[in-house]
């Protein structure tokens, strides 16, 4: 009589556990295995992620640094004009006007600057788990290589997934909060009818973010589909779709808590450099400045510190979320199209490879 469990327990010796080349095993994930393996993944692969992502925010930076410093060679003579106003005197125009065109110019650079380097990072990370899941060495300049050569179609899936899930609520916030700002004119106080508004147009949006949401994980792998199957942007949303498809709320899952570790990893190392900026040397000399420019001069160094802050904090933490997405797409064509053979063959193969050859079946 066979026991209800199986047989084990009477003679009989249970499955050999699945292969375990990588940081996976090569088998259907739970999301304790998703997780472990993105940790594991930063543990041995650490120095190509955390290469790329310095690499790309680091460029970034210089992009938006020399855009600040040609906005201020710009503007430098409307400063005064500005904050070194006298007693009585308000800012004109014609001194406001410029600085408010740099400062947009600095912002759309910042934000280009800021996708291209998450688009980078977005291709490294499936770059370096085609290496991870099989137990392979790779190296910066491989997946460098490799992460550059797919910026375009990760960037473009990215824009895309944006652009479907944003208008939308976006629009009925911004028609809600104009139509309630002109209907309440009347009726409320100067400080109390921004605050309505804005509070009517938040619960006007709240029927739009389930859509926002469920196309968002929706088209979440579309990233990983662009690297690992060299997808051009619109047939990795197509592929994402098809992957998704009957597992939505698991794969939600797995990025909620993805995301929710990284966001609290950000702020632990936010704090650190909260602590260092707390101090009151720069700001005292601020105070004792006497004019725009020595004001600048004097908090350079709390500025300094912040950015350096900021890039630590998302070049450490930008890899994580997109790691585990990496793995719930790996974990989705094990569970839909039997990949875990493919994957076990090409482990088994005694030459490695690179992160930046194709995979010789293309698991």
């Amino acid at each position: 009589m066979t026991h209800p469990s199986g047989p084990y327990g009477y003679g009989y010796a249970p499955p050999p556990p699945p292969p375990k080349p990588g940081v996976i095993p090569l088998a259907p994930l739970s999301l304790s295995d998703m997780l472990t393996g993105a940790f594991a993944t930063i543990g041995r692969y650490w120095k190509p992620l955390l290469g790329v992502a310095l690499a790309a925010y680091g460029a970034a930076l210089l992009l938006v640094a020399a855009a600040v410093g040609v906005a201020y060679a710009a503007v430098a003579d409307h400063l005064p004009g500005v904050f070194d106003l006298g007693d009585g005197r308000g800012p004109t125009w014609d001194d406001g006007r410029p600085l408010l065109i740099a400062f947009g110019c600095v912002w759309l650079i910042a934000m280009f600057g800021t996708l291209v380097a998450s688009a980078v990072v977005y291709g490294a990370c499936p770059a370096v788990l085609q290496e991870a899941v099989l137990g392979r060495r790779t190296t910066f300049g491989a997946v460098w290589r490799r992460a550059w050569s797919r910026m375009p179609p990760v960037l473009g899936t990215v824009f895309l997934t944006v652009l479907l899930t944003v208008p939308v609520p976006l629009i009925v916030f911004v028609a809600a909060f104009i139509g309630l700002l002109v209907s309440f004119a009347g009726g409320t106080g100067p400080l109390a009818l921004p605050f309505l508004a804005f509070g009517g147009a938040m619960l006007a949006t709240l029927p739009t973010v389930p859509l926002a949401v469920w196309l968002w994980v929706k088209f979440s792998l579309a990233p990983a589909a662009a690297v690992f199957e060299g997808q051009p942007a619109t047939a990795a949303m197509r592929r994402s779709s098809q992957l998704v498809r009957g597992s939505w709320w698991r794969i939600f899952g797995a990025l909620l808590a993805a995301g929710a570790m990284a966001a609290m990893a950000n702020w632990a190392i936010q704090q650190v450099f909260s602590a260092l900026l707390s101090l009151p040397a720069p700001f005292e000399g601020a105070e004792n400045a006497d004019s725009a420019g020595e004001v600048l001069i004097s908090l350079a160094p709390v500025l300094v510190v912040a950015v350096i802050g900021s890039m630590v904090a998302q070049a450490v933490c930008s890899a994580f979320p997109p790691l585990v997405t990496g793995l719930v797409y790996v974990d989705q064509r094990i569970r839909k199209e039997n990949l875990a053979p493919v994957l076990a063959e090409a482990a088994a193969q005694a030459a490695p490879r690179t992160a930046g050859e194709a995979p010789p079946s293309n698991p």
